[in-house]
């Protein structure tokens, strides 16, 4: 089965190129390599991590940790979802 890990956090008020080479840092350095990662940006400095897992759902997974509260303006949310395959078919 292939897991998929959303993490996403809003920087703090002008810190947002800071959260997104932060968590590019971090999501480089993971204890484990995922079968993919991708890094998202959104407008008011949200910050987008997915990775992507051969794994069972409820696997222990590396994730991003949450950033020191400083340059963060909210708790990051995550969620963690099964691959169900491209949306075409």
């Amino acid at each position: 089965m292939t897991v998929a890990l959303m993490w996403e956090a809003r920087a703090a008020e002008g810190r947002g190129a800071e959260l997104l080479e932060w968590a590019r840092a971090r999501a480089a350095g993971l204890a484990l390599e995922p079968l993919r990662s991708e890094l998202l940006r959104a407008p008011q400095d949200r910050v987008l991590v997915l990775t992507w897992w051969e794994a069972a759902y409820d696997d222990e997974l590396p994730e991003l940790p949450e950033p020191e509260a400083g340059l963060i303006s909210r708790p990051v949310h995550r969620w963690r979802f099964e691959s169900l395959g491209p949306a075409g078919g």
